[in-house]
């Protein structure tokens, strides 16, 4: 596959440290120097589709395509307002396409994970064009009298357009099933036949564990799609990874041996926007003129799950 167009969409709304300051126990140096971040953009009054939606317009007129050339959607997506239908089945009415669409859960990973979707049936020739959106909200899934993790968060929807070409050089997805460090669990509707012991909450997150986690798992999976693309860190022109933490990418930096120079971040302007983060941040470079023909950039992810993904492209718009 190659990519052809991206798009994003982020809310109105920009939550600046200072602004959490009024109702938590916190301040703008705590925040930052845990996590980089000084603002992120939260959801007030739009809808998560329409963000999609939004992102998904750019990126296929910057394809310069139509909706009606797209013949598959993947959506990721966490969580959001429908249980059903799917998120992507509200974006194919959104754009106007007319073809079948899927949502995919992977959790923060879950862009990469589509990426490899859609270039897996590109491959076997039943899609030509193919949306891949990613939409999240994950401000909704945090308690805000919670210090340790409303602070992380922002919302958003990137996307991009593939077709076939050259582009995906190599990928790689993992998963380790580590469910207690991260999770969220709501309740379902009741019945007269549950006797069951059942729990609901806002997201729970052991912050030293995913840290950990993250760091060892991206630092494994980056030096394992080196050796097999057969190149030096220094070969890259980017390390677009997932936003999560200015900490974590540091440490992947640093792992690597590569100044910061190599890995452009928009996780102090944004927040944490789970699987968009990747999506945004490239349609962000993309933009701005920072992506050239023959960049070979390598996105990384992870998530709850334990999931990890990521792939080596070369940048071919």
């Amino acid at each position: 596959m190659k990519i052809i167009g991206t798009g994003r969409a982020h809310p109105a709304k920009v939550v600046t440290n200072a602004m959490l300051e009024e109702f938590l126990d916190t301040s703008d140096e705590w925040i930052k120097e845990r996590t980089g971040m000084s603002v992120r953009k939260v959801i007030s009054d739009e809808k998560l589709e329409d963000l999609a939606i939004e992102a998904s317009i750019k990126a296929i007129e910057d394809a310069g395509l139509k909706a009606t050339d797209i013949d598959y959607i993947i959506c990721s997506n966490v969580v959001n307002e429908y249980v059903t239908p799917s998120l992507s089945c509200i974006i194919q009415g959104g754009v106007g396409a007319k073809c079948a669409c899927v949502d995919v859960n992977a959790a923060c990973s879950g862009f990469i994970y589509a990426l490899d979707m859609a270039d897996d049936r590109l491959k076997s020739g039943k899609a030509r064009n193919i949306l891949v959106v990613a939409a999240e909200e994950p401000t909704r899934m945090v308690d805000w009298s919670d210090r340790s993790t409303c602070v992380l968060f922002g919302d958003g929807a990137g996307a991009v357009v593939v077709t076939q070409g050259e582009g995906m050089i190599c990928s790689r997805l993992t998963t380790q099933s580590k469910t207690s460090c991260l999770y969220y669990k709501r309740m379902l509707e009741p019945t007269p036949y549950i006797t069951k012991e059942e729990t609901a909450g806002p997201m729970y997150m052991n912050g030293r564990e995913v840290f950990k986690t993250a760091v060892l798992s991206s630092a494994k999976d980056i030096t394992k799609l080196l050796k097999q693309a057969g190149l030096q860190p220094s070969d890259l022109k980017y390390y677009i990874l997932h936003q999560a933490n200015m900490r974590i990418i540091e440490a992947v930096a640093n792992y690597l041996k590569l100044d910061m120079s190599y890995f452009p971040t928009n996780v102090e302007r944004c927040g944490n926007t789970s699987s968009a983060s990747v999506a945004l941040l490239l349609d962000e470079l993309h933009r701005d003129g920072k992506l050239q023909r023959g960049d070979k950039i390598l996105m990384s992810a992870f998530g709850a799950g334990f999931t990890t993904a990521a792939c080596i492209i070369e940048w071919t718009k």
